[in-house]
């Protein structure tokens, strides 16, 4: 990972905050042990077990400052849409009106204005 200026704090989410600096390793859960909010292992310098973040690896780059790493935050947004409607739809409980309104709201931002239709 490139080099850090500052003292970025990176968001892990579930009230979580890490210096961008401090962050050694990202590894993506999968399988049974992703879901629930449960995205991403997080290695920091001086905490011996990896801590669990929320937030997939790519967003958690793009707020390091590692854009060139990740590409566009457009597109974590759009895996992290498929990624909770996998687990909303596994888990028995499908929110339409949330799952519309995220995707108008992708779909705007890089097309233009979507109609609303609620």
């Amino acid at each position: 990972m490139g080099a850090m200026t500052g003292t970025r704090m990176v968001p892990l989410g579930f009230g979580t905050y890490v210096r961008a600096d401090r962050i050694v390793a990202l590894d993506p859960l999968r399988g049974a042990d992703r879901g629930e909010g449960r995205r991403t292992r997080v290695w920091v310098d001086g905490i011996a077990e990896p801590l669990v973040a929320s937030r997939t690896e790519r967003t958690i780059l793009h707020d390091m400052g590692e854009e060139a790493v990740v590409g566009p935050p457009l597109l974590d947004e759009a895996l992290d849409l498929a990624a909770r409607l996998s687990d909303a739809v596994d888990a028995g409980r499908v929110d339409l009106h949330d799952l519309g309104r995220r995707a108008r709201r992708l779909l705007a931002s890089t097309t233009g204005p979507v109609p609303d239709d609620e």
